[in-house]
């Protein structure tokens, strides 16, 4: 937005204020005294494009992504590390593992940082519903009830030079490495109770 002479404001018309804390889910209203400019910056469009190429698939479900008429519905392009966290991605110098430099706007949205999810899912990545454990062999976990049938499955990327880079453990580090305290295997006959 190139206006700063903004706020956000609730359905009931009270003023959010602005602090670090992530909003909550719900209808906000953009109030403003003058004109508000929104675009497509071209980093947004070469991220996107540098993802579907890489991937086509969404690379959680292994749904195969095919664009009709140069048109690509309901698969998106999401970053592994969020973009509302760009300042500590700078501040943890991640920039570092990045091989893959995009020609534009930062290291953040390098295509190694990217994912090609089908939308849904992308949603509940987004969410922090579904994590990708790069330590488990690049295992699917499922932090709420399992609805898609993704739990478990595991992620291929092959030999691509794009691919996220391990070092960067940025798929645990953001989504959670561990495992769901809810999804355990109790031994048989064992007395988990008692």
């Amino acid at each position: 937005m190139v206006n700063e002479s903004y706020y956000l404001s609730q359905e009931d018309g009270t003023e959010v204020q602005r602090d670090e804390q992530a909003l909550t889910r719900g209808n906000y209203y953009v109030v403003t005294n003058g004109s508000i400019t929104v675009n497509d910056e071209p980093w947004v469009a070469e991220f996107r494009e540098a993802v579907r190429q890489k991937n086509r698939r969404c690379v959680i479900t292994g749904e195969v992504a095919e664009a009709e008429y140069g048109i690509w519905r309901g698969f998106e392009a999401a970053h592994i590390f969020p973009l509302a966290y760009e300042s500590n991605w700078i501040q943890g110098n991640y920039e570092c593992w990045i091989t893959h430099h995009p020609n534009t706007r930062g290291s953040i949205n390098s295509v190694q940082n990217g994912l090609l999810l089908r939308s849904d899912v992308h949603d509940l990545f987004d969410g922090y519903d579904v994590s990708i454990n790069p330590d488990n062999d690049y295992k699917v976990v499922c932090f709420r009830r399992d609805r898609k049938g993704i739990a478990g499955t595991r992620i291929e990327f092959g030999d691509d030079e794009r691919r996220p880079v391990d070092q960067q453990a940025v798929l645990a580090n953001m989504r959670g490495a561990g495992e769901p305290v809810f999804e355990c295997d109790f031994p048989p006959g064992s007395d988990m109770m008692g």
